[in-house]
């Protein structure tokens, strides 16, 4: 061993010095962004990548074209259903589930059935099918089985509903069932 040179350590390796940054081409960043805007907006146009898009120059010339129609009436009627639905849960009677709908239809006791946008096909057929037979209303709830089960002040979700006895509600009247 070697007297003049210094024992090997086990010290920690250095750490690296950290690379400078690269700098960037800021023709190369803005059309990568355009390009970006254009996949993001299929409607948008070559040009300022900061404004939106202009729809109204793709309608005015086609006649047939389909315009935007505002949500408000029918977020107006779903807090209506929702608002009757709960009177309905205060003051009448009703069946939540499959099994307890299809009995209620049998035995001809059902005057309304709500059915929840993502209830099984097979399911929502067989109720139509049997809501049919008996002359009874099925309404289509604008929301999924989780949005009718909070509608229902349940902290579960139901699927279809049956309304034997709607109380002090006028949900039978107002709501359209498709007979």
């Amino acid at each position: 061993m070697r007297v003049d040179a210094p024992p090997p350590s086990r010290a920690a390796p250095a750490t690296p010095i950290a690379a400078a940054p690269r700098p960037v081409n800021p023709a190369a960043t803005a059309g990568f962004i355009q390009e970006l805007s254009i996949f993001l907006h299929p409607l948008a146009l070559p040009g300022n990548i900061y404004d939106p898009p202009n729809v109204e120059k793709f309608t005015e010339n086609r006649p047939n074209s389909i315009k935007m129609v505002t949500a408000k009436k029918t977020k107006k009627t779903h807090e209506s259903i929702n608002n009757r639905l709960a009177l309905v849960m205060k003051s009448g009677k009703y069946t939540l589930g499959y099994k307890t709908v299809l009995k209620s239809i049998r035995s001809s006791k059902g005057k309304l059935i709500l059915l929840s946008n993502n209830c099984p096909p097979l399911r929502k057929s067989e109720i139509e099918y049997y809501a049919m037979l008996a002359k009874v209303g099925v309404h289509h709830y604008n929301g999924n089985n989780v949005d009718l089960g909070t509608a229902c002040g349940k902290y579960f979700r139901v699927s279809c509903l049956s309304i034997v006895d709607a109380g002090d509600s006028d949900i039978i009247k107002t709501v359209p069932g498709d007979h």
